[in-house]
């Protein structure tokens, strides 16, 4: 204990003993608290220089967003965003998320929308981890790692999940896993073809990558012609068949 505490509890004994005393004496005696050492932090290494996103998958970023459903249960979202058009690539939702998931996340986002030049991360754990690195590299993909306790460097994932909290987690009740995706991917749907986005303009994320797209076609991937099929393998665990089929008619 610190010499205040050590003052207050001699008091409390009846000793009439000052602060500056008791510290005088631990000194002495060799009682001081040695400091803490800080804590060495992982740290990914960066394979492309910090860089702002100029085209359609030039720049792609990922992060982490936590919830609990109303049981109590955990949920943990992995979300990933185009920082030129802000498209919200993926949010996907589960109770536990590691490399290898993150890995089998992000190939299928490549073969929808085509590998991104660059992905900017904070260094969590399963960002940096190393079959996920090597992996990222043998597709040809940079990785861009923020500095540590520094998230305005990562700020376009940052103000897509306050956004995302505020409109969604915040406004409903997710009872659980399977509704919770259901609900999370019907405002992914919302805000990428319905949600105005300021910064580009009040139009859709949608609407301006296909801007973007006849501007420069040869910079921009395909987009793609069907929704994520793990988004229709979830909504097969709640719908029944008509309304499976009707979702479908109306979003593709």
């Amino acid at each position: 204990m610190g010499y205040p505490k050590i003052t207050r509890l001699l008091k409390g004994e009846g000793w009439n003993v000052g602060a500056r005393k008791v510290q005088r004496l631990r000194r002495e005696l060799g009682l001081m608290v040695p400091p803490k050492k800080p804590r060495k932090r992982r740290q990914g290494v960066s394979t492309g220089l910090p860089t702002t996103a100029t085209y359609r998958n030039h720049v792609w970023t990922w992060d982490f967003v936590h919830d609990v459903t109303m049981r109590g249960g955990k949920l943990r979202m992995l979300t990933v965003l185009d920082e030129y058009t802000r498209e919200c690539r993926c949010i996907h939702v589960d109770r536990k998320i590691n490399a290898e998931k993150v890995r089998q996340v992000m190939g299928r986002l490549i073969d929808e929308h085509g590998a991104p030049e660059y992905i900017r991360s904070d260094n969590g754990s399963e960002f940096i981890e190393y079959n996920l690195r090597e992996w990222l590299a043998t597709e040809g993909i940079k990785t861009l790692y923020i500095d540590p306790g520094s998230p305005w460097q990562n700020g376009f994932i940052e103000s897509f999940h306050a956004r995302f909290r505020e409109e969604c987690l915040n406004r409903e009740q997710l009872w659980t896993l399977t509704e919770a995706r259901v609900v999370i991917e019907d405002w992914r749907f919302k805000y990428n073809h319905i949600r105005p986005h300021r910064s580009l303009g009040y139009v859709t994320p949608i609407q301006f990558a296909g801007l973007a797209l006849e501007a420069c076609p040869l910079t921009v991937a395909t987009p793609p012609v069907r929704r994520s099929l793990d988004f229709l393998y979830n909504l097969k665990e709640t719908l029944t068949p008509p309304r499976l089929t009707n979702y479908v008619a109306q979003f593709g």
